[in-house]
């Protein structure tokens, strides 16, 4: 599918080169552009250098300065109109401190929950 440039771009923050790589052209497939990153900290680099990047596709379980949560408890603060999908393997979303308003998926992805969940913040940042 052609990406739409009306559409937010999607940041994805995962720290395992095979999942990144998999989640980008999971999201880039149903029409999204991306930028990909490995950690919190060139997440927000980037997010402070596009003012283009409309929602946070991040894993929980990250090296470095901050964890997902961490980041995206960041990023809600600070960009507060950024759509937030988190997605883990390894917690019960149940024990979750979630930002107001994220969407939580487990791994592996469910790619047709997750399509619809970007389409559906997408319509809302439109």
């Amino acid at each position: 599918m052609p990406r739409d440039q009306s559409r937010p771009v999607v940041l994805i923050v995962e720290d395992e080169p095979l999942i990144r790589m998999e989640a980008v052209d999971m999201i880039e497939e149903v029409g999204f552009r991306t930028f990909d990153v490995g950690s919190a900290d060139p997440a927000i680099s980037l997010m402070e250098a596009h003012d283009d990047i409309g929602i946070l596709f991040t894993d929980i379980d990250m090296p470095g300065s901050m964890d997902g949560l961490k980041l995206a408890a960041y990023v809600r603060k600070r960009w507060p109109t950024v759509s937030i999908v988190i997605a883990s393997g390894a917690v019960d979303v149940e024990t979750l401190d979630l930002p107001e308003g994220a969407y939580f998926f487990p791994k592996p992805y469910p790619t047709d929950q997750i399509a619809r969940a970007l389409e559906k913040v997408s319509d809302r940042c439109g």
